[in-house]
């Protein structure tokens, strides 16, 4: 396993790249520039912004410099600008030497933080909101996939399949200003916008802060982004537990005088569980980086308006900072499921 997980780390780098060539080649074909303003700038201040992020060079030029201000770690015997204690994702510190590991450059369009301080700030937002949207999707998903799958036909069936489609249908757009309305504006019971956590966060992600306060903020803006993936996961695991269960060695079980909880659990689940685990990954990864439209409605400062307003804004930096942090999450949720796999079905093999 240890060589798979070697090989398949490697493919990563390999995937990165070609998506940072990708993003990069794609950014740099639309119309515009990261100074095209609604109030023209002069040609003599473009010309100097351009020459100081090296916009003024060949496109292959500012790709290879690209990767070299990202790759090449920086070492100093000082603390960086902005360096803080919780900014563990992107510098550590070895003896005397403070080590930055990574560097995506500054922002075109916010002149006083990189992108390192974006990420370092907003990102754990985005990831503490996308993991307990996982959670949720999780915990109301798989309960109502399996009891619908054991009472097939019965009404625990058709409410259980009533709320996926109503999960599937109703996008987080609608739900989360719905949820809004109810708990926020007329019972008055949630706040409607904010987040619970701010910065410094314990080791770069988790937030420092708990109890009622940070879960009166997490509450309707994981419902809103996890409900649909509840869903989604509801009716796969029904489907796939319903083949399962209609196997002949479940029927042999059966026939031996096994408990019916020992079969399911024991037998029928763990094989049924495989098509679910193969949509988890992608859909971990999922929430974890689509959260901008739930970001929107509930005022999270979580990343996904920084990327938008990127795009927008022909901030490149940013651009590929959190294209390629989106997809180094991807490729490692790929990764965590094909090694689930094995875990799962004894018979599937790591070469």
């Amino acid at each position: 396993m240890g060589r798979y997980i070697i090989r398949r780390l490697l493919y990563m780098f390999l995937v990165i790249l070609v998506v940072s060539v990708i993003t990069f080649g794609l950014m740099h074909s639309v119309p515009g520039g990261p100074f095209d303003k609604e109030k023209p700038l002069p040609k003599e201040i473009i010309a100097n912004l351009e020459k100081r992020y090296h916009l003024d060079q060949p496109l292959p030029v500012q790709y290879l410099q690209y990767l070299k201000d990202l790759a090449i770690p920086r070492i100093s015997t000082t603390k960086f600008p902005n360096s803080i204690d919780a900014d563990a994702l992107f510098k550590f510190k070895i003896g005397k030497y403070y080590v930055r590991w990574v560097n995506f450059g500054p922002s075109y369009s916010s002149r006083s933080r990189t992108v390192n301080d974006m990420l370092r700030d907003q990102l754990p937002i985005s990831i503490q909101l996308g993991f307990l949207a996982f959670c949720v999707a999780v915990v109301i998903g798989m309960p109502l996939g399996i009891l619908a799958a054991l009472k097939q036909n019965s009404w625990v069936d058709y409410t259980s399949m009533t709320m996926a489609i109503f999960g599937v249908s109703v996008p987080v757009i609608v739900l989360g200003p719905i949820l809004v309305w109810i708990f926020g504006v007329s019972l008055k019971v949630l706040p409607v916008t904010g987040w619970g956590s701010k910065p410094p966060f314990a080791f770069g992600i988790f937030s420092t802060t708990h109890g009622w306060k940070y879960w009166q903020y997490a509450i309707m803006p994981m419902f809103a982004l996890g409900l649909s993936s509840s869903a989604s996961i509801a009716r796969l695991t029904r489907a796939s537990l319903l083949q399962v269960i209609r196997e002949d060695y479940i029927r042999t079980a059966r026939e031996k005088g096994l408990r019916e909880r020992n079969i399911v659990i024991k037998h029928a689940l763990k094989n049924s569980l495989i098509p679910v685990i193969t949509i988890m990954g992608p859909m971990f990864a999922g929430l974890l980086t689509g959260t901008f439209v739930t970001e929107t409605i509930f005022g999270i400062p979580g990343m996904g308006r920084y990327f938008v307003n990127s795009i927008t804004n022909r901030d490149y930096p940013v651009i590929m900072g959190t294209v390629l942090i989106y997809a180094i999450f991807l490729v490692l949720c790929n990764l965590i499921v094909d090694l689930v796999y094995g875990f799962l079905d004894p018979r599937i093999r790591f070469e």
